[in-house]
C-alpha cells in the first residue's frame, strides 16, 4: 500500500433494512432473500483493525513522530496491538529515513515485529512510486504473513502508481506459491473488475480467503465518500470473504463509520492520516487505533484478536512456538 499523508512530487448500494433475530451481541442476523449479487454488507461479529504506521510519502523531517527506525516501528507495533490492532501494514525506511525495499531490512523488520507481537505482518509491495516492478516482487522473500496487491494502476497525486495486469498476475502467483496471503487493494471501481479477472484466471489465494481493502480519498482514485465506498462493496465478486476500508485525510472518520455500519473492517494509521482532529496532529499511531477500537465497540463489533484475525484471513503460521 502506498502512503498518503502528503502529496506532490518527491513528498513522501445502498443499505437496505433486513429482518432477523437479535443475537447475543445485539446485531441482526441476515435474511438472504434480498441479498445483492455481491457479498453481504451486514455487520460481522468483530472488526479487524489494521494499522499502517509509516507509508512511503511523509518525510521524517516534516513529521518527527512518524516511526521510521526499526526500534520505533517495533514500539509502534507493540502499542498498537495493545490498543486493538490485529494486523500491521509495513513500509520500511533506511538509515536516512528514506523509503526502502532493502531485503536485509525487510527480513530484519519482519523478524523483530514477529518476536515482539502476534500481529499479522503485512508488507507493502507498493514501495514508492519510483520503485521498479521487479524489485517490488522481492518483498515476498522476507516471508511476511501477508502482502499488499494493488489491483491496477492509479494516478497518485502528481505521480502514477504503476500496477499493470502482468505484474499483478506475477505477484499473485508468487504469493500463492510461497503461501503468503494477499490483501487486494482497490483504489477505484475498475480495480474491482481487475480483481475478478485475477481470481478467474489464477484461482483463490493461499488459504482460500479473499480480503480486500478499499483505499479511498486519494487524488486520482475513488473519492472518500460513503456513496463511493458502497458502490465498490456492491460490485465485489462473490469470492470476497471480507473487506476493509481506508479513508485518507479528512475522509478517515466518514469512511470508518460507513465500513463499520456495513460489515467492513478498518485500516488506520499515519500512512493515511496525520491529523487526529482540527488543530491536533497525530502524536502516535496508537491514538488512531484506539479511536477505531472505540468506534468498533460502540457499534458492537469489538476489535478482533490477532488469533481471530489470523483465522479470518487464513494466514500460515510462521511464528516459532
Amino acid at each position: 500500500m502506498r502512503g498518503f499523508a502528503r502529496w506532490g512530487k518527491g513528498t513522501a448500494g445502498r443499505l437496505q433494512p433486513r429482518c432477523g433475530r437479535d443475537d447475543a451481541a445485539g446485531s441482526m442476523t441476515a435474511m438472504t432473500n434480498d441479498s445483492p449479487p455481491a457479498m453481504q454488507t451486514l455487520p460481522r461479529a468483530g472488526t479487524l483493525i489494521a494499522v499502517a504506521p509509516t507509508g512511503a510519502e511523509t518525510a521524517k523531517s516534516d513529521c518527527p513522530q512518524l516511526p521510521t527506525t526499526l526500534a520505533e516501528l517495533v514500539e509502534t507495533a507493540v502499542a498498537c496491538q495493545a490498543a486493538g490492532a490485529s494486523l500491521i501494514h509495513i513500509h520500511i525506511r533506511d538509515a536516512d529515513h528514506q523509503p526502502s525495499l532493502d531485503p536485509f531490512l525487510l527480513r530484519e523488520t519482519v523478524q523483530a515485529v514477529r518476536e515482539r507481537t502476534s500481529l499479522v505482518i503485512q508488507l507493502s509491495t507498493g514501495g514508492n512510486v519510483h520503485d521498479p516492478l521487479e524489485k517490488r516482487l522481492t518483498v515476498l522473500d522476507a516471508e511476511p504473513d501477508s502482502c499488499s496487491l494493488t489491483c491496477g494502476t492509479t494516478n497518485f497525486g502528481d505521480d502514477v502508481f504503476l500496477n499493470p495486469f502482468p505484474f499483478m498476475a506475477q505477484l499473485y502467483q508468487q504469493a500463492q506459491e510461497r503461501e503468503i496471503v494477499p490483501e487486494f487493494e482497490l483504489f477505484d471501481l475498475g480495480h474491482v473488475a481487475a480483481l475478478r479477472r485475477l481470481i478467474d484466471a489464477y484461482g483463490l489465494p493461499f488459504g482460500g480467503k479473499v480480503h480486500v481493502d478499499f483505499i479511498t480519498g486519494v487524488p486520482g482514485g475513488m473519492p472518500g465518500t460513503p456513496a463511493a465506498l458502497m458502490a465498490g462493496v456492491q460490485a465485489l465478486p462473490r469470492d470476497v470473504t471480507s473487506w476493509a476500508a481506508t479513508g485518507v485525510g479528512r475522509s478517515h472518520l466518514p469512511i470508518a463509520a460507513t465500513a463499520l455500519a456495513s460489515g467492513g473492517h478498518l485500516r488506520v494509521g499515519m500512512e493515511d492520516n496525520l491529523i487526529y482532529a482540527k488543530g491536533r496532529p497525530v502524536q502516535h499511531n496508537d491514538e488512531l487505533v484506539s479511536r477505531a477500537a472505540d468506534l468498533a465497540r460502540l457499534m458492537q463489533r469489538p476489535p478482533l484478536t490477532t488469533h481471530e484475525a489470523r483465522a479470518l484471513l487464513s494466514v500460515k503460521e510462521r511464528r516459532i512456538a
